[in-house]
């Protein structure tokens, strides 16, 4: 029987999830919008909740899903979350293509856009990481280092991008949301340093 202890983490955990995603879908800001951007804008905010889930798996945190089910989860997670992205970006190109060709091109006068396209080519580049991974033969202590380093990137774009823009998300709900994405990559990353920085040699 699971104990208190793995009940409350999960239902905390599925807390965290789903409310801003909830606020999102019933936010006011939707009525009389197209269907595609609606997709678009909420496939953005399940990329955010995703974010939450992937140091608690990859760090090991999740009762019930210790080391080899806990990396699996982080690889399927991490391909929801690409893909989350992709459907955020192709939706947000058939409402206003012009919008999305100057984000690309860094030329939008919004800031929240430059970091929302860092946030994604960092996202992209860690699924293509992953999947040539074995085919690249790459040293698992260099592995951790790149993969942190771009999820490190993922999540300070991905984060900046959403505090600036004023969208569906509530303003709490989506604070919160961030923070406790940081704050679970910052201890994630704080717990596992011994794994991803090279050893000290002994004097």
């Amino acid at each position: 029987m699971p104990s208190f202890r793995a009940i409350f983490i999960w239902a905390a955990l599925g807390a965290a999830l789903v409310l801003p995603i909830a606020v999102a879908v019933t936010s006011p800001l939707l009525a009389w919008r197209q269907p595609v951007y609606i997709v678009a804008g909420l496939a953005g905010v399940v990329a955010l909740a995703l974010l939450l889930l992937q140091p608690l798996l990859a760090a090991g945190y999740l009762p019930g899903l210790r080391a080899r089910h806990g990396r699996r989860a982080h690889a399927l997670i991490g391909s929801g979350l690409a893909a989350a992205v992709g459907v955020h970006v192709a939706g947000l190109w058939l409402t206003s293509p012009p919008d999305v060709i100057d984000a690309l091109l860094f030329r939008s006068p919004t800031p929240f856009s430059a970091w929302g396209v860092i946030a994604m080519w960092a996202v992209f580049a860690a699924a293509l990481l992953a999947a040539l991974r074995r085919r690249l033969r790459i040293r698992q202590r260099v592995w951790r280092l790149i993969h942190t380093t771009l999820a490190m990137v993922v999540v300070l774009g991905s984060v900046i991008h959403a505090l600036l823009i004023e969208g569906t998300m509530g303003t709490l709900s989506k604070a919160a949301l961030c923070v406790l994405v940081v704050a679970a990559v910052v201890k994630a990353i704080f717990d596992t340093r011994s794994q991803i920085l090279p050893a000290r040699r002994k004097a």
